[in-house]
């Protein structure tokens, strides 16, 4: 009752059929860079540069955090007095 009716005829072949002439072209990758040390260096120091930012933005948020952990216990605390 539930069971899915499959077509009698299976699906014709396409009319349509490639057949390659010549050979593949040829893929070429990307160009390479030069690479030299003020690149490098340049990379390094970028890296360096948002890694610091990256902690202090992480260091800011855990201690505005803890600042409003304690400023929450404190105004709890004034109002159970």
């Amino acid at each position: 009752m539930f069971l899915p009716k499959y077509p009698d005829n299976p699906t014709p072949p396409s009319a349509h059929t490639h057949i390659p002439t010549g050979p593949a072209p040829v893929r070429r990758g990307l160009p390479s860079l030069p690479i030299d040390q003020k690149t490098v260096v340049a990379v390094l120091v970028g890296g360096v540069v948002l890694t610091a930012l990256l902690a202090a933005v992480a260091i800011t948020a855990i201690s505005v955090a803890v600042a409003a952990v304690v400023l929450r216990s404190l105004v709890r605390d004034q109002h159970r007095r």
